[in-house]
């Protein structure tokens, strides 16, 4: 009996061990936490309303997009265009959202042939933009925020 406590004793000053909790601090989790984002990747895309019934990430991707570039084209082809020679050009458009759901247009990547024979089309696109309806802004781990995309435009004027 005697050994049995002895034994049980030991046994129980060892396990104190067991117990024993490294304290970590939230600025090591946090570390590692950041070390783990893709931070090129979004949860969710920049949305608009009409684009609520889709599902995937890709369709949502997709219907902004499509839904955007649908909005500028109907509002270039209500101006009525006059060139001298053909246009058959894509236009690069560089697109901020901001965390708020505002477009902000960054940079027009535009053909010099283009931008003689249309000398108001950054005008144009801009103004474009502004009939817009609401966007929601893309979704990172539940918090909105800010992003940036391109976004090319076929022009096509003959």
């Amino acid at each position: 009996m005697k050994q049995i406590c002895i034994f049980l004793l030991l046994l129980m000053l060892n396990s104190c061990e067991y117990f024993n909790v490294k304290k970590v601090s939230s600025e090591t989790i946090l570390k590692e936490e950041l070390q783990t984002f893709n931070w090129k990747d979004v949860d969710e895309y920049p949305t608009f309303s009409v684009c609520d019934s889709t599902s995937t990430k890709q369709e949502k991707k997709s219907c902004f997009e499509q839904t955007l570039t649908n909005f500028i084209t109907s509002y270039l082809q209500k101006d009525a265009i006059i060139v001298t020679q053909d246009i058959h050009d894509t236009i690069n458009l560089n697109f901020k959202v901001t965390r708020t759901g505002t477009l902000i247009l960054l940079d027009t990547k535009i053909d010099s042939l283009t931008n003689n024979e249309i000398p108001k089309i950054k005008q144009l696109l801009t103004e474009s933009l502004d009939s817009l309806p609401k966007i929601f802004p893309a979704l990172k781990r539940g918090q909105q925020v800010t992003t940036e995309f391109t976004l090319p435009i076929i022009i096509n004027v003959n």
